[in-house]
């Protein structure tokens, strides 16, 4: 028997209304599974083709039908992830992946030491629901070196699967159906995803190239009594964009004002390099309506650990907690023995973690410039936003099955990262969370084979 399975995630959106994104993930399906027997465009989350011998298996007691997939009515438009769909195709074309934001390289020896410690010494059943207590202290004392709060461990802080879980767990138990939430797009695609599970009205902000500055009387005309809460992300995937002093505090009057809630995603905070990090709660009165959420992975190349938390004050920590409950429940009790190892570690070593990656972001950026693209200003994060358009393809989703298929190179485009694909149909984003070894074999391939 020989089975081909590609296995994707259900949480990205290609919009229904757009022919264009309909061709896209009809085009995918057949790059992926060219010998799959089931072709239907409705049906790329799960692609299965499978050959086997009738002398060794059982004739089948019923008879199977091809039937289409089915999915609750709020999560019907959000389709095949594109991180998934261009890890693929990397693997299929042999390209360099400098889509999806995970290191090829590995995490520090003495966190996953750590670990194995932990493991080892028995540490093996579940946690406690919220985080062992050594982890939710080792976040309070590093949330406090980072931004001068003090927070209490045993009832501000909440340890999650990974960031995106605190995210999904802050919005199902903070958000209640018809809350209006706002969002600056381009956004990391979870947040559009969970707000629809949670019935949210979303309302989108676009954040413009070249700096991607927060148009602040469009947040003026668009916050309102009725607003539930605005998702911050500082440093912002995918643009590297990082907050301002001065676009926070306008943010923090008008949430004050108008009773607003603040999720503050800040996965990448160690990875500030041209302006300091600002945390929202930090902020004149704002801890009381802020919920921060954060992740060992990012900062520790241990993406897939998927350790997370979310800090906030007990009376928004009780709705985050009571969602974690029926999410998770608890999460991997010796990775979070070896995540507070790793919280613990000297100023040293982000020092050096932020020296690597501005080595990183200088090859990638002096490339792509060498190559011919417009690159915008990447302040934080391990992402980079180029401006395709100098080499003539329709739209970034075109740009990109190019940038596989002929030149070996995987960039994600970033369209999908808004409510409006139109608003993105100009600029894919490259990562440099790589080895310079990989950096530098894909700028080579785009100098040598991407032509205006």
């Amino acid at each position: 028997m020989q089975v081909h399975c590609i296995c994707t995630h259900p949480l990205m959106r290609f919009p229904p209304s757009s022919s264009k994104f309909l061709r896209f993930s009809k085009h995918f399906h057949s790059l992926i599974a060219p010998s799959s027997s089931y072709s239907s465009p409705n049906f790329p989350c799960f692609i299965l083709a499978a050959t086997m011998s009738t002398d060794t298996l059982p004739n089948p007691s019923h008879t199977t039908t091809q039937r289409p997939v089915q999915v609750a009515k709020r999560l019907e438009k959000f389709k095949t992830t594109i991180f998934t769909q261009m890890s693929s195709l990397a693997i299929k074309h042999g390209a360099i992946n400098l889509g999806q934001g995970f290191p090829n390289f590995d995490g520090p020896d003495f966190v996953k030491e750590a670990a194995i410690q932990a493991i080892r010494d028995g540490k093996n059943q579940y946690a406690r629901g919220h985080g062992i207590p050594d982890l939710n202290l080792a976040i309070a004392e590093r949330f406090k070196k980072d931004s001068g709060l003090v927070v209490d461990p045993e009832k501000e802080v909440t340890v999650t699967c990974g960031c995106t879980e605190a995210i999904a767990a802050t919005i199902l138990g903070l958000i209640n159906p018809g809350d209006e939430v706002i969002v600056f797009a381009p956004f990391y695609d979870s947040y559009e995803a969970t707000l629809s599970m949670a019935g949210a009205n979303i309302k989108s902000i676009t954040l413009r190239p070249p700096e991607f500055a927060v148009p602040i009387e469009e947040l003026k005309s668009t916050i309102s009594k009725n607003t539930r809460a605005i998702m911050i992300n500082t440093p912002h995937n995918p643009t590297g964009k990082m907050f301002t002093r001065e676009e926070l505090d306008c943010i923090a009057s008008l949430c004050i004002e108008n009773d607003v809630l603040v999720f503050s995603d800040e996965v990448y905070d160690k990875l500030a390099f041209d302006m300091e990090h600002i945390s929202p709660a930090s902020l004149p009165g704002m801890f009381e309506r802020t919920v921060t959420m954060n992740s060992l992975g990012k900062t520790f190349s241990l993406t897939g650990w998927k350790i997370g938390w979310a800090i906030a004050p007990p009376h928004l920590t009780w709705g985050v907690r009571q969602a974690h409950s029926f999410l998770t429940f608890a999460n991997s009790t010796p990775m979070q023995w070896a995540t507070a190892e790793a919280l613990r570690a000297p100023e040293s070593f982000y020092v050096e973690l932020k020296r690597d990656y501005m080595e990183k972001r200088a090859i990638l950026v002096e490339g792509l410039e060498s190559v011919g693209f417009k690159v915008f200003p990447s302040r934080g994060t391990y992402f980079v936003v180029v401006d395709h358009t100098p080499f003539g393809l329709e739209n970034d989703v075109a740009f990109c099955e190019y940038l596989i298929k002929e030149v070996g190179v995987v960039a994600i485009p970033v369209s999908v990262f808004y409510l409006n694909p139109e608003d993105g149909k100009n600029l894919v984003r490259f990562t440099f969370c790589k080895d310079e070894g990989t950096l530098k074999a894909a700028v080579k391939r785009m100098k040598e084979k991407l032509r205006k």
